[in-house]
């Protein structure tokens, strides 16, 4: 056997590395783009909750109306309105109750009246973000272990793809149209290069985050297997309760100093103004309240935002807190998560990236399709092999499956009434069992038959979505636009330009208006007479 040399041998390393993860890779690139609007999807499956509309008095009010629904609270958290999410979101606990990601006792407010909010139960956009990096559904740790070996795989496919392309800046501006396999390829290399420094960055950032559990080692050996030493020195200790929360007596009454002159003392050193109220002890002697800055999170420090303690007595300053600027590794670990995440980031930098994201997307889609359409000659002689069909169901029901998968997630959200018990489970188990259900009928069908019932099938659901919103009188996309909320027309807005999308796509695979025609037998013969 001859062997091969570099690039070829990159060649062969580039083919195999994207296809036989390049399924996973690409329902990761696209939970991964769509979670750089979690927040805003989450928003946008809970219609109950878009009637409330920032009010300038909501953080007086909100305390008001906890000092009413927990009055004899160990503390109070009043998460105030912003672009992402216009309600006030509460929270509390009890005298010796611990704090926890979702304990307590909490509260969704309209922003103007203060009235509750029932939002209907739902996993959001936060189901899509999990399964993007741990696979939903799974043993966590699996799940992670899974995404961490594909994630290596789409960095050694990065890196081989840049080194087989000669004239990887010229295969950018090239592009043949209606060329079969050429135009695939020029636009998977267009794709690639274009958005080049985001593949890689992203690719290798989401290995750093996955680090401490695919290389433990290093950390293991300098701390003897303490992980939580390790981590409260990089600043990230588990989350304490709080004051008080511990103690056997609680403490004498005390009023409450007026929210507003504090607030308007945070306002004064802060531009962006206050996210987020912290109380312990509220109503009683020893009391603080902190005031945490809106938007501060940092490249340097997730956690970076400036923090204001106040005496809940006096509406005295007791101390202004700005975290340290951690260490030089740390800190390069920082910059590489949050690139990742993003949470430090307003909309425009978000919206760059969901493009450059699907832009990933596309670059593996056309990668696999393109695995396929050059072995159609083989297809064409009859060389036609299991593994051949087994690769083209696999990318009908990866490639568009997952979106069909999707859509009807939303549309569960929509149709499951809101009194169904473990709700959210339900949208969760329809979208797997929708997507399973796409693998079955591209068996069944064939190849591109198969391709252009799930392209339909994406068109109807996501172009139904924006219609069947206009039962709720704040969500549709006219009361939307009219009002000037952006963050709920903007994924009607992307709903439609998804089915649009599709339909274009399904449109391209029609049969050809002006199909080749053998010659006719007599001009073949004449053919053949008149060469030598």
């Amino acid at each position: 056997m001859k062997a091969l040399g570099f690039r070829q041998a990159n060649s062969w390393l580039h083919t195999w590395s994207g296809l036989l993860l390049g399924w996973l890779l690409f329902a990761v690139f696209v939970t991964g783009t769509l979670s750089y609007f979690r927040q805003e999807i989450t928003y946008w499956m809970q219609p109950e909750l878009h009637g409330s509309q920032a009010h300038p008095q909501a953080a007086e009010q909100a305390l008001q109306t906890l000092r009413r629904e927990a009055p004899d609270a160990a503390s109070w958290q009043v998460t105030l309105p912003d672009e992402r999410n216009p309600t006030v979101r509460t929270r509390w606990y009890e005298q010796g109750e611990r704090v926890a990601r979702n304990g307590g006792k909490s509260l969704t407010l309209d922003a103007t009246t203060m009235e509750p909010l029932a939002g209907r139960p739902t996993a959001g956009g936060e189901f899509l973000y999990r399964f993007h990096f741990e696979l939903y559904g799974m043993d966590r740790t699996w799940g992670r272990w899974i995404v961490g070996v594909a994630t290596m795989f789409m960095l050694v496919a990065i890196m081989s793809g840049v080194i087989i392309h000669k004239k990887i800046f010229i295969d950018f501006f090239t592009f043949r149209r209606r060329k079969g396999q050429r135009s695939w390829m020029d636009a998977h290399n267009a794709l690639a290069v274009l958005s080049l420094p985001f593949h890689f960055m992203i690719t290798y950032s989401g290995l750093l985050l996955l680090m401490f559990l695919l290389m433990p080692w290093g950390m293991d050996a300098a701390y003897n297997g303490d992980t939580r030493a390790f981590f409260s020195e990089r600043g990230r200790a588990p989350v304490q309760a709080p004051a008080g929360a511990d103690a056997q007596a609680v403490p004498a009454p005390q009023a409450m100093a007026p929210i507003g002159p504090m607030l308007e003392a945070a306002n004064r050193a802060w531009p962006l103004g206050v996210a987020s109220i912290s109380v312990t002890q509220p109503g009683r002697a020893g009391g603080t309240v902190e005031l945490r800055q809106k938007g501060a999170q940092t490249l340097l420090n997730h956690a970076a935002s400036e923090r204001m303690i106040f005496d809940a007595g006096t509406g005295e300053l007791k101390e202004a807190i700005l975290t340290d600027v951690p260490a030089a590794g740390v800190s390069t670990y920082n910059v590489f998560s949050a690139l990742h995440r993003l949470r430090f980031a307003d909309a425009w930098l978000r919206w760059l990236f969901f493009i450059a994201g699907v832009m990933g997307t596309a670059m593996v889609g056309t990668g696999m399709i393109l695995w396929v359409v050059k072995r159609l000659p083989q297809k064409r002689k009859g060389q036609y092999h299991a593994g051949h069909r087994l690769v083209e169901r696999l990318n009908v029901a990866a490639l568009a499956g997952i979106f069909v998968a999707i859509g009807a997630y939303f549309w569960l959200n929509r149709l499951l009434p809101a009194s169904l018990a473990d709700r959210a489970g339900w949208e969760i188990k329809g979208f797997f069992l929708v997507w399973a259900l796409t693998l079955v009928h591209a068996w069944l069908r064939e190849h591109k038959q198969a391709w252009k019932e799930q392209l339909y099938a994406i068109v109807v659901l996501y172009a139904g979505l924006p219609i069947i919103n206009f039962q709720f009188a704040e969500s549709h996309l006219l009361a939307t636009l009219g009002n000037g909320h952006w963050t709920l027309a903007s994924v009607d807005l992307v709903l439609l330009a998804t089915a649009a999308l599709a339909a274009w796509a399904a449109w391209y695979l029609r049969p050809s208006a002006n199909p080749v025609r053998k010659p006719k037998p007599v001009v073949q013969a004449a053919v053949q007479e008149a060469t030598p």
